[in-house]
């Protein structure tokens, strides 16, 4: 059974906004499917930040009953769940875009990451749109073949 969709406190835009992704979790989890591939409840749990698994168990499941990931049966493991973002979730893509450029600004400890996506000859949309399509189809933009780094290396 999921979850009904949260009550909103106002009817300003930001205020929904950070009501579904007001947590860096949240976040989080849908960075790590368009940067890094990840799809299983067990990669996410390996992340660097080290989320709890009962935090996890929630902001999947709130992600899902927002619209913003799906979940679907791990065709060679039935144990596991995949879960993919929705078109809802991957128009998050510039957001996530500008917090990264805004954060590699702000400290340069994190701007390696960043840079090697700012370098590329092509225009910000139109990079915007290659990750779309890549994370569609179940790639990433660093990890797995048809990543788009790969992508923009044979270009």
């Amino acid at each position: 059974m999921q979850n009904s969709k949260p009550q909103r406190r106002s009817d300003c835009p930001i205020s929904f906004s950070l009501d579904l992704l007001g947590d860096s979790w949240s976040l989080l989890i849908i960075r790590d499917i368009i940067f890094a591939g990840k799809r299983t409840f067990g990669e996410f749990l390996a992340s660097d930040e080290g989320i709890a698994r009962n935090i996890l168990t929630n902001r999947l499941s709130r992600l899902e009953t927002m619209g913003l990931i799906t979940k679907s049966p791990h065709p060679a493991d039935r144990r596991k769940d995949l879960y993919a973002l929705t078109e809802a979730g991957l128009d998050l893509l510039p957001v996530l875009w500008e917090l990264s450029a805004w954060g590699a600004k702000h400290e340069p400890e994190t701007a390696e990451t960043f840079a090697g996506l700012t370098n590329i000859p092509m225009d910000k949309d139109n990079l915007i749109q290659l990750i779309r399509r890549t994370v569609r189809n179940g790639e990433s933009v660093f990890v797995g073949n048809g990543s788009v780094v790969e992508q923009l290396g044979e270009m």
